[in-house]
Formats: C-alpha cells, structure tokens, sequence
C-alpha cells in the first residue's frame, strides 16, 4: 500500500492514477498531476522502429544478431532459387566487414509502386516495413521471407547499402544508410543476358559496437547449409584473406553445390562416425501440392545424435511443428513394427527412445508457414506437424518393413533406451521418497556395527543356509552379510518392469545405499568392499555372473572404483593326521595331494555341498578372516592382442577397444541372443575339461 501513496511535509496524501490524472488534466489540456501529457507519446516512423528496438527484428545486437543480417538477405536470394528463378548465388565478405549477396534472379522491380507514384518498388522495399512480394503467394510458392521486413531490416541496421538490379537490359544502383536513401536510384545500360540483385551492406558500429566482425567460419557454414537444402544452386564462396584466423579450416574461395542435398548434408555431420544402417533419405510432395517434404535420417553407435531442421531453407534452431510430427512419426513407425513382429515391450517406446544416437536432416518446404518471431527460429504451425508426421511415417513403414534386420537393431536398441529411462525415472523416485524419510534396510540384511564405509564388507551370499553360516563366521565389527534368495535376476535379458518389481535387487540396492545409473553417488555407499561369497560349484558361479552382470550394467562405477570382489570359498577339505588344508578345485587339490600329502597314509577328502554345510569356524578361516582368506577384486579387463609371428611385442589394445569387447562378452553370454551364447560354446567347447555337471 506504500507505494499508492507520495510522503509530503505535510504527511501522506494519494498519488494519481492513470485515472486520476485523465481527470485531472480534463481541463487543462497538455498538463496533468503526474507530468504526463500526449506529448510524451512517441510516434515513430518508417525504420526507426527497428534502430530503436532491433532486438525485435533481429533478436538483439550481439554476435548472432550481427550474422542474423547475413543470412536475411541470402535467404532472399535463396528464396529466388527455390522459387525456380536462380541458379547461382555469389556470396563474399570484405576486408572491412562488408557483405555482397549477389543472385541471377529476377531482380527487384524497379518501377514505380502503384500506392507511392513517386517511389519506385525498389525504395519502398528498402525502407518500409512489412512490403514485398511473398504475402500473396503468387510471387513465390514457399519463401522465407514471410513478414517484408528482412531486407529493410538490414538497410536500417547498416552504416551504409549499396543495391543494383539487373533487368530488362538496364543496370539500376541506389545507396542508403541507416535506412535512409542517400541518392536517387540511376539506370545505365546493361548487359542484354544477365539479371539479378546484389546487395552490399556494412552493420552499422552504432548498433553492434565498434568491435563487432562477422566471422568467415560462421557464414561460410551458413551458405553451405544453404547449398545442402537446395540441390539446384551452386553458391560461389569468397572472403578476403585478411579476414581468416591463423588456424580456420575456412577457404578464401570454393563453389558449394550438393547434388543430394539433405543426404550429402547428413553424411558430413556423419563423418568419422559409425552408423547402424544406410541412412534412410528421400522426400516427397505434401498432399494438395502444398509443398515438398526432405530428409536425411541414420543411426549412430556412439548414441551422440542431432536434429538439424529447416523450413524453406530457414534453420529453426528451436525446433517446431516440423520436428513434433518427426518425432511422432519415427517413434510410431517403430511401435507399429514391434506390434506386427510381437513384440510386446515395443509400446513403451516413447521418440525419445527412438531417435536416441540419431542424426536428423529435416528439410520442409510448405506454403505460407507460421514461424514465432522474426528471427523465425521456431516453426509454430500444427497443421505442418500432421503432414510431416503423415508423409514421413509412410516411407519410414515401407523402409523397415524392407530390411528386417535392420528394424530389429533399431527397435531392440529403442527399447534398451525405454528401459533405461524407467529405471532413471524410477531411480528418481525412489531418492524423492526416501529423501523425507529415515533410511531403512532389508530385514535379511545383517549389517556391521562400525560407522562409516572405511574397512567396511559386505558379503553377498546364496540362501538363508549359508546366510546362517556367515552371520556367525564373521567379523560383526566390520563385516554385514546379505543372504540373496537363489539365483538373480540376469538384468541383461530381463524387461525394466521385472527388473523393478524384483524384490531381491530392490534389497541389493537399498543395502548399499549409493543409487544405480545415471542417479549412482560414491560418496553414499555404505560399504567399502562388496563381496560376492557363492558356492565353489557351477551354481555358484552362475550367481556370480548374474551379479557380475548386474553391477556392470547398474553401477558400472562402483567396479571402477575397485569395490566389488569375488570370494574364494574352498571345494575340497584335505587331513591326514593333524594336518588339514584346503583346496579351491580340483586341480588344486591335486596339486596338494602330491605336494603336501605324498607318501603313505591315506588322505580324507570331504567335498562341500555348498557354504551353508560348512561350520562357521571353517567358513571364517578359509573364506571370510582377512588374514587367510584370498579375494578376487572385479575389473575391466586390460586384455591385450594376441603376439603377432616372431615373437614381436603385442599391441596394446586401447580402453575403447578394451572396452567394446567387455560389452560384447557380456551381451553374448547374459544378452537376450541365445543364438550368440551357442556360437559362443561352440567356438569354446574343445578347451573344456571335466565339466562339474
């Protein structure tokens, strides 16, 4: 309330309104209470709207804005070649920041305008807003140039602009500056086969700053996205050498042509990486000849992908109605081919999911379009969503439908990214829940009594029996057991809904306490070491894979920190007289049997059923007790090539590498493939020796 009212000696008495002082200024034209009169309304003219505010028309005065004035007047000349009129454009940029687009088009007209009898059509153009010829439509079917502001745009944000028009034999040339004419447009002879526009323009300092430079790198990469999304031009590339830095991969001089388009676009964003499949690129006609529909789509195995979209040659850096129906086509076509194949788990994929690691050139060429803004960054047109994703999911149905394999790939890997987003999601949840309430733990979970995760163990074991072995066998200071119920769930093959609902992964990860995937915290792991303690048989080892396979794929960074290890349980117990030792297998106790049992006297050798039959005393020495035991600590392997012939040092593989193939062991032999694990035994089945069957 203290702002309704001006302090005074006085005391308070009330400050007019906009009300009050209509009110108060009735009867005294030009006066009023608050000192605002209709003199203070400003009304401004021609094109001194867009120097006093040209972050409307231009989205600011900074860098982008600077280079938005490039790409203004070569989207008009652009707007030419698309129209059918051009086929060449020049392109070049001066030593002293100038810019010159030059077209073989047709040329502003430059007769005069039927509304201003003295001003040619030229002049009314350069300096009035909103006026050209791409409102009706007649002039050009699809342009860019929508609003008839882009060119007297850039006339009014420049120091000076030099026009010259070819037509009908004539050459006519007229200066401006800061919007203004500065000489009458002049006609003189011209050559007879040529025609066209060129514009030369310097930004103004005023508006920019006197340090503002547009640099080659970034209009050489504008034209030649130009190029790509029109396959009929040739644009010839100039820039004085002055201009380039001592490093720029940008030439002074080139002539840009791309004879597919969207297609040569893509591979270039492409190059140097790995793509699934041929990239699926065609185009088409929108229906009732409203347009024409391009694109250029592939996969990629890094998973690091784009979407670079267009309309009419206009890169919408914000997206639109064009991507939405994109989007929605992509993702649709890919459920619609799990749905004809059965495979079920298809219906969570959302686009997300199907254009993970894609690469998208998406070019749309339609009538009249709808951007938001004059910067025309976003496509905001609802009917554009429904062509594209028409058009689109028509090819893209026919294109999976051609190659099986290839939907199969692209499919398996949108639902792995599903799943993987539930999981987060899931993960995120979970942290929201527990954040407002103490942390509890798995009632099987018997933990140590020590504070903080520092010479802290946690024992993962199978079953209550041998649960009830290690509970007694440990140290309770420093040592928690975890009994887990049988084998696992293999993570790898499983769906992300049995992977939530599984009760015994649920205890796993509430035990350690750090999270998994993307929401994974070192900090809060409860436990220094995880050790998986299973039995010394062919059962035990599978548990031992499934949990392998879980931290690898959960909280891979929990192995890299060097956290999770594998316990050595013995096989066999040895005595003969006083003497008892231990032996992990067979071979091993062969090995003792001729180095530590040889001579006369026999030996008793009793073989555990398994860690819940072996007294706790035994289980503490040979298994748990830190002075005796022997523990395998889990890594990536450092695997390295095999030696070539001649005894020559062998190549070091890199982590990439090294990397790949641990993925590839792990899909092969836990993956949803039984086809891989078969070729896998096959390869392998000659080095198997006495199977524990």
């Amino acid at each position: 309330m203290n702002d309704l009212f001006d302090q005074s000696a006085s005391g308070r008495r009330p400050r007019a309104t906009a009300g009050t002082a209509r009110k108060a200024g009735a009867g005294a034209p030009g006066k009023s209470a608050a000192g605002y009169s209709a003199r203070d309304i400003e009304v401004l003219e021609g094109l001194e709207p867009v120097r006093r505010r040209p972050g409307m028309y231009v989205g600011g005065t900074d860098e982008r804005a600077l280079h938005h004035l490039a790409a203004e007047i070569l989207d008009n000349a652009m707007d030419e070649a698309v129209a059918g009129h051009a086929s060449r454009i020049e392109f070049s940029l001066a030593a002293d920041g100038s810019v010159t687009v030059r077209d073989n088009g047709r040329g502003i007209p430059v007769d005069p305008h039927p509304r201003f009898k003295n001003r040619s059509a030229l002049e009314v153009i350069l300096t009035t807003l909103h006026s050209g010829g791409k409102f009706s439509g007649q002039a050009y079917k699809t342009s860019g140039g929508l609003h008839g502001v882009g060119l007297s745009v850039v006339n009014a944000l420049s120091d000076r602009l030099r026009v010259e028009v070819i037509r009908d034999g004539k050459t006519w040339t007229q200066d401006y500056s800061r919007g203004v004419a500065k000489t009458r447009l002049k006609s003189t002879n011209g050559p007879a086969n040529r025609r066209g526009t060129t514009i030369t323009f310097h930004p103004d300092p005023d508006i920019f700053g006197g340090d503002a430079r547009l640099r080659p790198d970034a209009l050489y990469a504008m034209t030649r996205a130009k190029a790509y999304l029109y396959r009929g031009v040739e644009i010839r590339w100039s820039c004085d050498p002055a201009t380039l830095a001592a490093k720029s991969q940008t030439p002074a001089e080139d002539t840009i042509r791309f004879p597919n388009g969207p297609r040569d676009y893509l591979q270039d964003e492409l190059a140097g990486r790995t793509t699934l499949s041929a990239p699926f690129a065609g185009e088409a006609d929108l229906p009732n000849d409203d347009g024409r529909l391009e694109w250029a789509i592939a996969w990629t195995e890094s998973g690091d992908g784009f979407l670079h979209s267009f309309c009419n040659t206009v890169p919408t850096r914000e997206g639109g109605s064009h991507e939405q129906g994109l989007r929605a086509a992509v993702a649709k076509a890919l459920k619609a081919y799990g749905e004809l194949t059965g495979n079920k788990r298809a219906d969570r994929v959302t686009a997300e999911d199907a254009l993970d690691g894609c690469g998208v050139i998406l070019s749309l060429f339609i009538n009249d379009p709808q951007f938001q803004g004059q910067t025309k960054e976003r496509l905001g047109m609802p009917a554009a969503a429904r062509l594209v994703e028409t058009v689109l999911r028509d090819h893209l149905d026919h294109w999976l439908s051609a190659d099986p394999k290839v939907a199969d790939l692209l499919l398996e890997r949108a639902i792995a990214q599903a799943e993987l987003r539930l999981n987060r999601r899931q993960d995120r949840e979970a942290a929201r829940r527990a954040a407002g309430r103490k942390r509890r733990l798995p009632g099987k979970l018997a933990d140590c009594t020590v504070g903080g995760a520092d010479g802290t163990e946690l024992f993962l074991v199978e079953g209550d029996s041998a649960g009830g072995s290690a509970k007694q066998a440990r140290d309770r200071r420093t040592q928690a057991v975890l009994p887990l119920r049988g084998k696992i769930l293999n993570i790898e093959s499983a769906s992300a809904d049995k992977q939530r609902e599984n009760q015994e992964l649920a205890d796993l990860e509430q035990a350690l306490g750090c999270g998994g995937g993307g929401d994974y915290d070192e900090a809060a792991l409860r436990y220094e070491r995880i050790i998986i303690m299973t039995d010394a048989d062919v059962d035990g080892a599978h548990i031992a894979c499934l949990l392998m396979t879980y931290f690898y794929r959960r909280m891979p960074q929990l192995i890299h920190g060097g956290h999770l290890y594998l316990a050595v349980p013995p096989l066999y117990r040895l005595s003969r007289g006083g003497k008892i030792l231990y032996a992990r297998d067979d071979a091993d106790r062969e090995r003792l049997m001729q180095a530590e049992f040889a001579g006369n006297g026999k030996v008793e050798v009793s073989r555990f059923k398994g860690l819940g039959e072996m007294p706790p005393a035994q289980l503490r020495e040979t298994t748990m007790a830190a002075q005796s035991r022997t523990l395998l600590r889990v890594t990536v392997p450092d695997a390295r090539a095999d030696a070539p012939a001649g005894g020559r040092r062998p190549r070091r593989k890199t982590g990439q590498e090294i990397a790949a193939g641990t993925e590839g062991m792990v899909e092969t032999l836990m993956g949803r493939r039984p086809e891989l694990r078969l070729a896998f035994i096959q390869e392998k089945a000659r080095f198997a020796r006495n199977l524990d069957l």
